[in-house]
C-alpha cells in the first residue's frame, strides 16, 4: 500500500446535474475530514457553483468548507457551439487553469468522455476512475481503474475515493457552504415546515400538480406549515400547486443558495427524484422521494430517514419523455401524506 502524504493536491471532476454532483460529495468530504492539509480542487458546471462556495468563497470558512479552489467548467453550453472561437478561448482558459494548480492526482466522479478529458488536461500522474464508467470509452482515458461493487452511486464514488491510497473511509453527510444573508432570511420561515420540491428534470419523473396540492393540504391539517421550491421555469408549476392546496402552501423562489438554507431549517422534504431531494438527504433531513422511471435503489435517497414511493412495475428509463411515467400516476396524495406523517412523527 503507497504511502499517504500529508500534503496532496487532488483534483475531482464531476460535473452533470446538481443530484449526480451531490452524490459524490460525502466521498470527498470524507477525503477533507481524513486529510485537512489537502488541496482539493472540483470542475463543476457553472449553475452549481454555489453548492461549495457561497458569500465570497473563502475556502476553509463555513462559506468554502469542502473544497480550496473551484475550476468552473461550462461543458454542456461547450457542446451547443464547439467550433465557435468563444468556446476553444473558454477550453484553454481551463486547462491553463488546471494546469498551473500542478495537482498531482485527478478523480473522475463521473464516469463520461467529457470528465475523463478535463482530467487529461490538469496533467497529472494519475487519473483515476471506474473500471465500468458511466460511458464505456471513458475507460481509456484512466490510468488507473477502480472495480466498484456498491449499488448506489454514493457508495461508488467513496470506492473510487478508497482506492486512492487504499483507505477505508467512513460515510459521511457531504459539507455545504452557509450563505449569512440566505440563512438569515430563511430563519424568517416559521417553523415547523415542510418542503416540496416539485419539479424534476423531465416530465416522466415529474409526479402531478394537483397531487403535490392534495398532499400540501393535508400537511397543513397536520399542523405544519408548507413551502413550495420554485426553482428556474418553474414558477407555473408551483403556483399551480398553491392553488390547488387552498392556500394551505407559500411558494418561495429560491436561488441555491436560499434552498440550502431553507432546506436546513424544513422538517421534511417531498420531492422526486431530482437534486432538491438529494440536497436535503445530504443536509441530513427525513424525504420521502415519488419515483418512477429512476432507481432508487441506485439513485434514490442514502444515508438518512427516508421513505421511497414506487410502483414494483415501473421500469429504469432515461427516455426524457414529457408525460408522467405510468408506474409513477399510481401513487395516490394520501400514500405520500402517511409516508410524510410517519416519518415527522419518528423524527420527534
Amino acid at each position: 500500500m503507497p504511502e499517504i502524504p500529508k500534503q496532496l493536491r487532488l483534483l475531482v471532476v464531476r460535473l452533470g446535474a446538481m443530484g449526480d454532483v451531490l452524490h459524490s460529495m460525502p466521498a470527498v468530504t470524507a477525503l477533507r475530514q481524513a486529510h485537512p492539509d489537502w488541496v482539493i480542487g472540483w470542475a463543476i458546471e457553472p449553475q452549481w457553483r454555489g453548492l461549495f462556495c457561497a458569500n465570497g468563497c473563502e475556502p476553509r470558512t463555513p462559506s468554502m468548507p469542502l473544497v480550496d479552489q473551484v475550476h468552473v467548467v461550462p461543458a454542456k453550453q461547450w457542446a451547443r457551439s464547439p467550433l465557435k472561437p468563444a468556446t476553444l478561448r473558454d477550453i484553454r482558459r481551463v486547462r491553463r487553469e488546471l494546469r498551473a494548480m500542478r495537482y498531482d492526482i485527478a478523480v473522475d466522479m463521473q464516469g463520461a468522455v467529457r470528465s475523463a478529458m478535463v482530467a487529461r488536461w490538469a496533467r497529472t500522474s494519475n487519473v483515476i476512475g471506474e473500471a465500468k464508467p458511466r460511458e464505456f470509452a471513458a475507460k481509456w482515458l484512466f490510468d488507473q481503474k477502480v472495480v466498484t461493487q456498491g449499488i448506489h452511486v454514493i457508495e461508488q464514488s467513496v470506492e473510487v475515493a478508497n482506492a486512492i491510497f487504499g483507505e477505508s473511509l467512513p460515510m459521511t453527510l457531504p459539507l455545504l457552504p452557509c450563505d449569512p444573508a440566505a440563512e438569515a432570511k430563511a430563519a424568517e420561515l416559521q417553523q415547523p415546515f415542510v418542503l416540496l420540491s416539485p419539479g424534476a428534470g423531465w416530465g416522466a419523473k415529474r409526479w402531478p400538480a394537483d397531487r403535490y396540492g392534495v398532499v400540501a393540504k393535508q400537511i397543513a391539517e397536520a399542523g405544519f406549515g408548507v413551502v413550495i421550491n420554485s426553482g428556474p421555469a418553474e414558477e407555473h408549476l408551483a403556483h399551480e400547486i398553491a392553488e390547488s392546496s387552498g392556500g394551505a402552501a407559500r411558494v418561495l423562489s429560491l436561488g441555491l443558495a436560499e434552498l440550502i438554507a431553507v432546506t436546513r431549517r424544513a422538517s421534511l422534504a417531498i420531492a422526486g427524484d431530482t437534486g432538491p431531494l438529494h440536497l436535503a438527504c445530504a443536509l441530513g433531513k427525513p424525504v420521502v422521494g415519488i419515483y418512477g422511471p429512476t432507481d432508487p435503489a441506485r439513485n434514490g435517497p442514502f444515508h438518512c430517514p427516508n421513505r421511497v414511493l414506487r410502483h414494483p412495475e415501473s421500469v429504469r428509463d432515461h427516455s426524457r419523455r414529457s408525460e408522467p411515467e405510468a408506474g409513477l400516476l399510481t401513487i395516490t396524495p394520501e400514500a405520500v401524506t402517511d409516508a410524510a406523517l410517519e416519518l415527522l412523527r419518528e423524527a420527534r
